[in-house]
């Protein structure tokens, strides 16, 4: 239904900050509430953070509770997410999704996924 591409990952160190972006295609972006997900080798797909389809709305998983923060600007079709205090923890794959419905923590609600961007902090 929408499309998705994430950028903004890297290699950083403890402590440092990064912005991930995703980038909405094809369909009304406002239509769509928003969620970022996170893999490591060997697990399963991690809740991170969600938002609502206005932007109104936000969750997050206690592992980056107020050190994380979800965005998004409709006008640009973008979704942010605004990583602080990053730990060696917090490697793995970040995905953003999108789904019709309203905000959920679970993975398997959403319907649109992006391919995917690697964040490795190093310690």
């Amino acid at each position: 239904q929408v499309q998705l591409v994430e950028s903004g990952g890297g290699l950083v160190q403890a402590g440092s900050s990064l912005r991930l972006s995703c980038v909405a295609s094809g369909r009304t972006f406002s239509n769509y509430a928003m969620g970022w997900f996170r893999q490591a080798p060997g697990k399963e797909r991690e809740f991170v953070a969600a938002i609502s389809k206005s932007g109104g709305g936000t969750s997050y998983g206690d592992s980056v509770q107020g050190r994380f923060t979800i965005s998004r600007d409709n006008a640009q079709n973008r979704g942010y997410l605004q990583m602080n205090s990053l730990e060696p923890e917090d490697t793995a794959v970040y995905y953003c999704a999108a789904r019709g419905g309203v905000r959920t923590t679970s993975p398997t609600l959403y319907t649109d996924w992006g391919q995917g961007t690697q964040v490795t902090v190093s310690s």
